[in-house]
C-alpha cells in the first residue's frame, strides 16, 4: 500500500513535466521555424519546413528594414510603449496605493470601479473612443493613443498593485509620518522601494501589453501612415507580401518585432517571478 501511494506522485509530475514539455515545444517551434524562414528563400519556406537555410540570407532583414519601414514603426512603438507604461506606472501606483493603504467614503466604490474595467472588453468602446479621442483633437497623434494606453492599462495595474501595497508593514509608514515625512515622501521614499519586486512585474506585463497592441492604434492612428506602430506595419506587410512574394521579408519583420520582446521577458523573467510569488506569500 505505501510503494502505490508514492508512485502517485512520481506519476503525477512526470505527467506535468511532459505536459509543460509539449505547451514548450508548441512556443518555441513556431517562433523558431519564423527566424529560420528569414534566412530562407520562396522555395525554400514553401518547401520542406523542416528545412534549414541553404545560406545565410541577411537582405531579407534589410528591406525589412528599409523598404518596409520596419525601423520608422519600431521607433513610434518604443516611443509610445515607454511614455505610455511611465504614465500607468506612475498613476497606477499611486492610486492602489491610497485605496490599499487608506479608508475614505467611496474607497471601495472606486476601487470595484478599477476591477470593473478589467471585464470591459477594448473592443466595445472602439467606437465611442474614436469619437472622444477625435473631439479632444488627438486623434492621429501619439499623445492620444499613450492616453488611451494609459487608461486601458490602469485596471490591472491598480488591481495588482493595490494587493501587494496591503502586503507591506503598516509599521514602516506610520514611522515616517511620525518622523515629519509627508504622505508623498513616504510613498516615493519607502513605499515604492518596499514594492520594487511588485512594480518591476506590472511594469513588464505592461510593455509586453502595450508593445502586442493592435486595436487601439488601428483606430486611432489610421488616418497617420507615418505614425503607424509595429502592429499596424505587420498588418501591412502581410498584405503586400501576398502581392510581391516577398514571404523572407515578412518574416523578418516578424523576427524583428519578437526579438526586444523576447529579450525583455528573458533579461527579467526572474524579477517577475519573484514579483508574482513574493505578493503572493506575504
Amino acid at each position: 500500500m505505501g510503494s502505490r501511494k508514492e508512485k502517485g506522485p512520481g506519476a503525477l509530475s512526470a505527467l506535468s513535466h511532459v505536459a509543460l514539455a509539449v505547451w514548450a515545444l508548441l512556443i518555441v517551434a513556431p517562433l523558431l521555424w519564423t527566424f529560420l524562414a528569414s534566412f530562407k528563400n520562396n522555395t525554400e519556406i514553401f518547401g520542406d519546413p523542416l528545412q534549414l537555410p541553404g545560406a545565410l540570407r541577411l537582405d531579407a532583414w534589410g528591406r525589412a528594414w528599409d523598404k518596409a519601414h520596419i525601423g520608422q514603426y519600431m521607433l513610434n512603438t518604443v516611443v509610445v510603449v515607454v511614455f505610455g507604461t511611465a504614465g500607468t506606472m506612475l498613476f497606477g501606483s499611486m492610486a492602489a496605493y491610497v485605496l490599499a493603504r487608506y479608508r475614505f467614503a467611496g474607497s471601495r466604490l472606486i476601487y470595484y470601479y478599477f476591477v470593473a474595467g478589467l471585464a470591459f472588453p477594448v473592443f466595445l468602446a472602439l467606437g465611442p473612443l474614436f469619437f472622444v479621442v477625435k473631439q479632444v483633437g488627438l486623434l492621429n497623434s501619439h499623445v492620444g493613443l499613450v492616453l488611451v494606453y494609459i487608461a486601458y492599462s490602469l485596471p490591472f495595474t491598480v488591481f495588482f498593485l493595490a494587493a501587494f501595497f496591503r502586503t507591506l508593514p503598516e509599521a514602516v509608514a506610520e514611522a515616517a509620518l511620525i518622523d515629519g515625512a509627508s504622505h508623498t515622501r513616504t510613498f516615493f521614499q519607502i513605499m515604492v522601494p518596499m514594492a520594487r519586486p511588485g512594480l518591476i512585474s506590472i511594469t513588464i506585463f505592461n510593455v509586453l501589453g502595450q508593445w502586442n497592441q493592435y486595436l487601439l492604434p488601428l483606430v486611432l492612428l489610421a488616418g497617420a501612415p507615418d505614425k503607424w506602430v509595429l502592429t499596424q506595419g505587420i498588418a501591412r506587410i502581410s498584405t503586400l507580401a501576398g502581392y510581391e512574394a516577398d514571404w523572407p521579408g515578412l518574416f523578418a519583420a516578424l523576427s524583428i518585432t519578437i526579438l526586444p520582446v523576447m529579450v525583455v521577458y528573458i533579461v527579467f523573467q526572474r524579477q517577475i517571478q519573484s514579483g508574482l510569488s513574493s505578493g503572493a506569500l506575504k
